[in-house]
């Protein structure tokens, strides 16, 4: 999806009901290795986690499939733009944001 000349990723937070340390490592690896996804984190411990990926290229559902095994529940699904993906990478980010704390 692009606006404004922009091109629109999505951003899914989840839940997981079954994952451990290991397995979560495994699929992230796996995720990040498919050109359309621009970020993923799978927490293991904490068992949640996020994508962020091109829903033109790669549909919500089969992201979805490729997550079953962890029963994941979608806790927030948000579009943003390459640009604030891209910003909310910078590491000034992280230190403004624990200033403001």
């Amino acid at each position: 999806m692009t606006v404004n000349g922009e091109k629109k990723l999505t951003m899914l937070r989840f839940r997981f009901g079954n994952i451990d340390w290991e397995r979560a490592t495994a699929k992230q690896y796996e995720l990040l290795k498919d050109g359309r996804v621009w970020r993923a984190f799978l927490n293991g411990y904490a068992k949640n986690g996020y994508v962020v990926f091109d829903e033109e290229a790669l549909p919500k559902e089969e992201l979805l499939e490729s997550l079953k095994e962890f029963e994941p529940t979608i806790t927030e699904e948000k579009h943003i733009t390459v640009a604030e993906l891209i910003e909310s990478s910078y590491s000034w980010n992280n230190v403004r944001e624990s200033a403001k704390s």
